[in-house]
């Protein structure tokens, strides 16, 4: 109902997933679709995240769980993040693999899980942000393992894994030093893993049995300059028409504010996408530009949230002409690590900031 959208490449996303799983071997891959599948779809990501060599998925919500589960996904979930003792029935109902930190949690979790039911413990070794105290987690991992429950996995999250090498490696060793604590008292959970994308790629030791990856499977590195040699390439581009189109005279001021003057004779172009869809307004402040015809064009005044203005100078423009915000166009490309640059964030927020009103359009 409206010429803008986002296009997902989901061959993207099984060649990322292939190339990720062959890199970190013989470690399992988890694919981690949280936050909407960073901004790509969760269902249509987990999909071809199995499809092309995942193993196991990971979320961050009960309420992302179900709805994979909804979609009839079997793969074993786990959850990034302690339910809230009350929701320890959906838990157990969707089938998903709760991560456990606090006795207040396993409580809730023994009154309605069945025997066998997988938990896993986090050890908070330096991310300082969930997760039990080393003696903690070495104490609820007993636990589990004394009770009817499954002690599955232990586990942690790395800091600085995409730049800190030493400080990687001290929480490497501070798991280690849980799990070898435990094996000294006969307790052996199932699996036992550190890695999310950037450690699962710069660190062979710490792939153990299974590396957490997320932003790499839709193509976006930790870090530019991280493992060159694994092809990944972006999923997303974000696409759009031209709507409207008027020759303005230099010294034109368009859009609110009237900020910036055309700095000459021009054809101005409206493009109906604003920072209502995920277009930060900053964007235009700070040298952004888009493609049209595979030639980058500068915002030509504020961003709104409907609506864009786009200089395309003398040009050869017409109305329904492919507009792309973020992707590759012909030879040029805008990546969300420019967008990132741009706006002083992360290449995460860029692909998890478009809003649900900006269609998706799935690519097989």
């Amino acid at each position: 109902m409206r010429p803008t959208w986002m296009e997902v490449d989901l061959e993207a996303i099984r060649a990322n997933t292939a190339a990720l799983a062959g890199a970190v071997a013989p470690a399992a891959l988890c694919a981690v679709v949280k936050a909407d599948g960073y901004g790509h779809g969760d269902v249509p990501s987990a999909e071809a995240a199995l499809d092309a060599g995942a193993s196991w998925l990971a979320v961050a919500l009960v309420a992302e769980g179900a709805r994979l589960r909804e979609a009839d996904i079997e793969a074993p979930i786990l959850l990034l993040s302690e339910p809230d003792p009350a929701d320890a029935a959906e838990v157990v109902r969707w089938r998903l693999t709760p991560t456990a930190y606090r006795h207040s949690f396993l409580d809730a979790l023994e009154q309605v899980a069945p025997a066998g039911f997988p938990v896993q413990v986090k050890v908070d070794t330096g991310m300082h942000r969930v997760g039990a105290p080393p003696v903690l987690a070495a104490e609820l991992a007993r636990r589990v393992a004394a009770s009817p429950l499954h002690l599955q996995g232990i586990w942690t999250h790395f800091a600085v894994a995409e730049e800190d090498p030493a400080y990687t490696a001290t929480q490497l060793r501070g798991l280690r030093t849980v799990t070898e604590a435990l094996a000294a008292r006969g307790v052996r959970p199932e699996m036992i893993h550190a890695a999310n994308t950037a450690g699962g790629l710069a660190f062979a030791d710490a792939r153990l049995d299974l590396v957490r990856a997320g932003i790499g499977l839709f193509g976006l590195r930790p870090a530019p300059h991280l493992a060159p040699e694994v092809p990944l390439r972006p999923a997303m581009r974000v696409v759009s028409q031209v709507a409207y189109l008027q020759r303005l005279p230099a010294g034109a001021r368009p859009s609110y504010g009237r900020r910036r003057p055309l700095p000459a004779d021009a054809t101005v172009a409206t493009i109906p996408m604003g920072y209502a869809d995920g277009v930060p307004r900053r964007l235009a402040e700070n040298g952004g530009s888009v493609l049209i015809g595979g030639k980058r064009h500068s915002f030509a005044g504020a961003i709104t949230m409907d609506q864009i203005v786009v200089d395309a100078g003398d040009d050869p423009v017409a109305v329904g002409d492919e507009v792309v915000l973020l992707g590759r166009q012909g030879a040029e490309e805008i990546t969300a690590d420019e967008w990132a640059e741009r706006l002083g964030v992360l290449h995460y927020e860029v692909v998890c900031g478009f809003g649900p009103r900006l269609p998706r359009r799935y690519l097989p």
